[in-house]
């Protein structure tokens, strides 16, 4: 039982020292503030065993001054899981980096994308876009300090600095510094301006530089992120680079990676129906309802499993009127997996609907 909550052991050889294996996570869900915390990515894992996982940013100063347990601990189940931090002390990041090699994430990654007001007053974030040398020298200290890769997430550009030869000198700068996986948001930030929310819509979409990017780097591991809602979509982005992150449409449309695991990781296995992954949740909302968590903290990131299928009105409305209670337990899920038991399609083999 409490192999469901707690953090993968220290001790555990880690496979993915060092070098990152191009093949090794084609998909991956991205980090997602206030959305990938460790009840999403253990209830992800109940739908995706293989793609790669990230946690929420956490600054550097929170790890190093809060409570790391309830920052950083995470289920063993949730691995293969990625630490990204925000920051822009080498010193303070190499601590980090540390920390997350000896708790078991598998990769730890730098925020260089955040473009909101609250990141850039602590100058990380998009805003470090700006000073390739600094995040190269904040990577060497990163890498230096721990044997698990070390990624970078970007934007393609920033403000007036949004050319293409802008973003190539970013990613050769940090490169140079131990960085070989970069996962770029295919649009720019605006740092003054445009809310987080309005800089993830309305600046455009430029595949087009991202796949450069790959053609003049062959050896480094790129990624592509932005706008991104269907396995299908993904399929065709690996014509031109490493990997594809889904954002958005992986916390709206969670069932989206049900043939996921298959698709791009060639794993055999039964597709698990909505049901299932619903209760496979039960026995992890007994342990943390037990522990005392509010049982709407987990139930929150499930709202959307049977998003477009017959039942998904009275699934969310349990979850959502019952959830909140004082004192609401499993039992609130065994009454939502009542109601829609009988109403999911029979073939699990089913492709899930992007509607």
């Amino acid at each position: 039982m409490t192999s469901l909550i707690t953090a993968q052991s220290p001790s555990v050889q880690n496979p993915n020292s060092r070098q990152h294996d191009r093949h090794k996570y084609p998909l991956s869900i991205a980090p997602m503030m206030d959305r990938t915390d460790r009840h999403y990515r253990y209830f992800m894992r109940q739908i995706t065993k293989r793609s790669l996982l990230y946690t929420e940013m956490v600054t550097s100063a929170a790890i190093k001054h809060g409570d790391r347990d309830y920052l950083l601990g995470f289920s063993a189940q949730e691995n293969p899981l990625a630490l990204q931090v925000g920051g822009d002390n080498p010193q303070d990041l190499a601590e980090c980096a540390r920390i997350a090699e000896a708790m078991g994430y598998v990769e730890i990654n730098l925020n260089v994308g955040c473009p909101s007001d609250r990141v850039q007053s602590g100058h990380f974030g998009a805003c470090l876009m700006k000073n390739p040398a600094l995040v190269a020298e904040c990577v060497a200290a990163m890498a230096a300090a721990a044997q698990i890769p070390v990624s970078v997430k970007h934007r393609i550009g920033v403000d007036d600095l949004d050319s293409y030869a802008d973003m190539r000198n970013f990613v050769k700068t940090v490169a140079e510094a131990g960085c070989q996986r970069f996962s770029v948001h295919a649009r720019k930030a605006w740092l003054q301006g445009l809310s987080p929310k309005d800089n993830r819509e309305i600046p455009p979409l430029r595949y087009g530089d991202v796949h450069q990017l790959k053609r003049e780097f062959p050896h480094l591991l790129i990624e592509i992120n932005g706008g991104f809602t269907s396995l299908e979509q993904a399929q065709e982005q690996l014509q031109f680079v490493d990997a594809v992150m889904i954002g958005r449409a992986a916390y709206d449309h969670p069932y989206l990676f049900a043939h996921s695991d298959r698709q791009f990781y060639g794993e055999e296995t039964p597709i698990s129906s909505r049901v299932e992954v619903a209760e496979a949740m039960l026995e992890y909302i007994e342990l943390w309802t037990a522990k005392g968590l509010k049982l709407n903290k987990i139930t929150r990131h499930m709202l959307q499993l049977f998003h477009g299928q017959a039942g998904s009105r009275i699934w969310k409305r349990i979850l959502t009127d019952k959830s909140c209670i004082a004192g609401a337990g499993v039992e609130v899920l065994q009454e939502a997996i009542a109601m829609v038991k009988d109403l999911e399609p029979s073939s699990k083999s089913q492709i899930p609907s992007n509607s």
